[in-house]
């Protein structure tokens, strides 16, 4: 069985399994996430509680897991998808329009670049105040340089090629011509892009909720599970162990689907 098979299948399963657990806690959920029972805190998992045991507070772990999934994957999904549009146009722009405009396109990313997102949301946090919101804008200001270099250099190649001479030759507009011939072509790269770029956003979610200037309490969020567990760490580790893992496995799933993906995807890359 090839590299780029066991790659997709196996990031295919655990990122289609993380999806459904997300789903899933839209229509159900084991118990109330935010529900206190103080006399059944710390319980251990599948301990008298039941289930995969309950936080300081005596809320439900299973339940918390489950919504900090949706909450953590919609914000990463989010964040990469508005950073794609807005890095694909401008990346498309420089590739098409040489001189003044080029350099403006990448003197703007390399300004983006030098704000990595953690301390671009600490400023924002400041000004704006923590939320969904605030991680979703510093996120996707991270990816738009991505994204915009990706296109750029991809583009410029496929510029060279004789049959855009020829559709240039034809009269088409730039628009056009980044419609029916750039996309279509840098589509491939920019999906296996962002699906590493979703993985970065997962983590980069869950160090913002640590911190406090991502997804605000009460709401669950893998990140702030772990903000919460440092005090309980000798007496519980499983309040660290079971948002963590998430994490861990989350972006590990994004990770070889997109090896997998483009190694599928890229004609170059297969052996």
């Amino acid at each position: 069985m090839r590299r780029a098979e066991i790659s997709l299948g196996i990031g295919g399963s655990i990122t289609g399994a993380v999806l459904l657990v997300a789903l899933l806690s839209r229509f159900w959920l084991p118990a109330d996430p935010l529900r206190l029972r103080i006399p059944q805190r710390l319980q251990a998992p599948f301990g008298g509680a039941g289930g995969l045991g309950t936080d300081a507070m005596g809320r439900d772990l299973a339940a918390q897991l489950m919504v900090g999934a949706w909450n953590s994957l919609s914000v990463a999904v989010t964040a990469v998808a508005i950073g794609l549009v807005l890095g694909a146009a401008l990346g498309l722009l420089a590739a098409l329009k040489r001189g003044w405009i080029e350099l403006l396109v990448l003197r703007l990313t390399d300004l983006l670049f030098a704000f990595p997102a953690i301390l671009s949301a600490i400023v924002l946090a400041a000004l704006l105040g923590g939320g969904a919101g605030t991680a979703i804008l510093a996120i996707s200001l991270f990816n738009v340089p991505v994204f915009a270099r990706v296109t750029r250099a991809a583009a410029l190649g496929i510029l060279t090629q004789d049959y855009i001479r020829a559709a240039r030759l034809s009269g088409k507009s730039g628009l056009r011509l980044a419609w029916d011939h750039l996309l279509p072509m840098l589509a491939g790269g920019l999906i296996v892009q962002a699906t590493i770029q979703i993985a970065l956003a997962i983590l980069t979610e869950a160090g913002l909720s640590f911190l406090g200037v991502g997804i605000t309490p009460p709401t669950p969020s893998w990140g702030r599970m772990l903000a919460d567990a440092q005090t309980y760490l000798a007496r519980a580790p499983h309040l660290a162990l079971l948002p963590g893992g998430a994490i861990a496995l989350s972006v590990l799933g994004f990770n070889l689907l997109g090896d997998g993906l483009r190694d599928r995807l890229d004609p170059k890359g297969r052996r």
